[in-house]
């Protein structure tokens, strides 16, 4: 009966598996944007303290081709806004346009954390569901499986 249970288990997790695991991958992507934001937010502000007006700079061409760059006027600046788009901002107006986006970001990782667990509590109830159909007796805890 244990290797009847444990098929079963294996699954229903196999079934509900790819959520989790698109659902995480979503997240991971997400926080991956808020370090993208955040290393913007650091570096227009270092620019800023350090009032920096020209620079030079590498820039990655492609595959790792990069071209030395001289930036002659750093007050303003593009941003990708999404879809490959890039506005020009001032220093301020650019921090203002970040600050907005992190508090976005912010709100969809806790979207994503919302539903993960909710997947997770899913899988935990219908575990025990299986265990009181085959009226097995309560495990301690089953190894937490992670993605």
């Amino acid at each position: 009966m244990e290797l009847f249970t444990q098929q079963k288990v294996q699954r229903y997790e196999e079934f509900v598996e790819p959520d989790l695991q698109r659902a995480i991958d979503e997240q991971d992507k997400v926080f991956e944007q808020q370090k993208i934001f955040a290393d913007l937010r650091r570096n227009i502000e270092n620019l800023e303290k350090n009032s920096v007006t020209s620079l030079r700079t590498l820039v990655n061409l492609a595959s790792e081709v990069y071209l030395q760059a001289e930036v002659p006027n750093t007050q303003h600046i593009f941003v990708d806004v999404g879809l490959e788009f890039h506005v020009e901002f001032t220093w301020s107006e650019a921090l203002n346009y970040i600050q907005k986006r992190e508090e976005t970001i912010a709100k969809q990782i806790d979207e994503y954390n919302q539903s993960i667990a909710s997947i997770k509590a899913q899988i935990k109830l219908v575990l025990e569901g299986i265990r009181e159909l085959l009226q097995l007796p309560a495990e301690k805890s089953l190894p937490e499986r992670n993605f």
